[in-house]
């Protein structure tokens, strides 16, 4: 298999002052990509790094959040290198308390963060990759998103809303050349190191995971897949859909308990691909009938 490289290709990177960002920036440029440095705070420093390994990289402090922000970044890179192929959407934040103790603003902030900047940087960009057949999007979901995780609803919530933005964008995008994905990582940054077992730190280092994020923002990657990765360890996770029981017009509530076993115990069908799918697959099982 020939070298995953991004010569001549523009990425932008958020949240990558530290952490998973900063790995995902630093093994981007090592690969020949020109690498644009989101972070609040120290984008300056990795841009450093960069350039110090001889690679190309801007420094750029807008929240992810800011539409005004964002576009003013998108427009700089456009001036300065003509193009952006890759978009990384890391920037996350936590507010971590039990839900009965989670204030509104807490939710708020962490939504703002997380959803609405992926939604945010990936609006101003999708233009852009649309006009040039090409792009490649990155989510960043997690595992509290997928499985839960107590005290984070907040978080959970967010992370989940990005895998039902990636789904959609993967649809819209395919036939412009755009593959959309989402990564779950496992990664010891600043954001997650309190809530990491003790002496894990080494094993769950954030470049651990980058080599996930840099195969699904390749010329080859996939779309619509959600990656989850820590340690060096690489998995999928799927949403998956039994073929699902016909209990007839008149269904009842004491129906679907009857047939409750029986769907449970359902093999996994094919994907549904959108939700579209789904109806069309409800419409054709209903005309059929089907019985437990």
């Amino acid at each position: 298999m020939s070298e995953i490289r991004f010569d001549g290709q523009v990425a932008i990177v958020t949240g990558a002052g530290g952490g998973l960002g900063r790995a995902h920036a630093l093994a981007l440029a090592a690969r020949g990509a020109k690498v644009v440095v989101n972070d609040l705070g120290r984008a300056g420093e990795v841009v450093a790094e960069i350039r110090a390994a001889g690679g190309e990289a801007m420094a750029s402090t807008a929240s992810v959040s800011d539409r005004a922000a964002v576009a003013a970044m998108v427009a700089e890179v456009m001036e300065t290198w003509g193009r952006i192929d890759i978009l990384i959407n890391n920037a996350g934040i936590l507010r971590d308390k039990s839900f009965a103790k989670t204030p509104p603003e807490a939710f708020e902030a962490v939504i703002d963060v997380h959803l609405r900047g992926a939604w945010t940087c990936s609006h101003a960009v999708w233009e852009i990759m649309r006009a040039q057949g090409y792009g490649r999007i990155l989510m960043t979901t997690s595992s509290s998103g997928l499985y839960g995780n107590f005290g984070q609803a907040n978080y959970s919530a967010a992370k989940l809303a990005q895998v039902g933005l990636m789904n959609t964008l993967a649809i819209e995008g395919e036939k412009h050349g755009i593959r959309v994905n989402a990564l779950a990582p496992a990664a010891t940054t600043q954001m997650t190191e309190a809530l990491l077992p003790p002496g894990t730190a080494e094993l769950l280092a954030p470049e651990k995971v980058s080599p996930g994020a840099l195969f699904l923002v390749s010329g080859d990657a996939p779309t619509k897949t959600i990656l989850t990765a820590g340690a060096g360890v690489f998995a999928v996770a799927r949403i998956e859909e039994t073929p699902g029981i016909a209990l007839g017009p008149d269904a009842t509530p004491e129906g679907v308990a009857k047939a409750w076993n029986s769907l449970t115990a359902q093999a996994i069908d094919t994907p549904v691909r959108a939700a579209w799918a789904q109806t069309a697959k409800f419409i054709e099982m209903a005309g059929r009938g089907s019985a437990p």
